[in-house]
């Protein structure tokens, strides 16, 4: 968002979407490699099975990622003052996974004007997949 967008948000006010491409195996391979989190049930699939998936899923903090990506695209990275979530529902290979916030709250702390946002990630069915909130310096 333009910083004179950020200076007219209101309460209710919902930020463009992101959308990212399907959950690949390529991409669960890239991220145990980059995070570290080399877990097998994210990348071997005989594993997975034999832990009761039917598949391998995608690391919750990659969707934390993603949606942390989806949150600097609205404000730039130095106004982000908080970040957390909850993870709610596996994401799957092959799910297209879009990152969603609201503005909730307009307020001011530390001098500065801040929002928070309600923010969460779900699958092209609308299945949340994971939940939680950002305050953002507006200026």
């Amino acid at each position: 968002m333009d910083r004179a967008a950020l200076q007219h948000l209101k309460v209710g006010d919902v930020l463009p979407a992101v959308a990212q491409a399907p959950v690949s195996r390529f991409d669960l391979a890239l991220y145990l490699g980059a995070s570290g989190d080399h877990n097998p049930i994210h990348v071997d699939l005989d594993f997975a099975r034999r832990a009761g998936m039917p598949d391998v899923f995608a690391h919750g903090m990659l969707s934390m990622a993603w949606l942390g990506r989806a949150l600097t695209h609205w404000v730039p990275q130095p106004r982000v003052r908080e970040f957390g979530v909850r993870f709610v529902a596996i994401t799957q290979v092959g799910e297209r996974i879009t990152c969603s916030g609201t503005v909730t709250e307009l307020f001011e702390a530390g001098g500065e004007r801040r929002a928070r946002l309600a923010v969460q990630t779900a699958n092209e069915a609308g299945q949340v997949k994971l939940i939680g909130d950002a305050v953002v310096a507006l200026d």
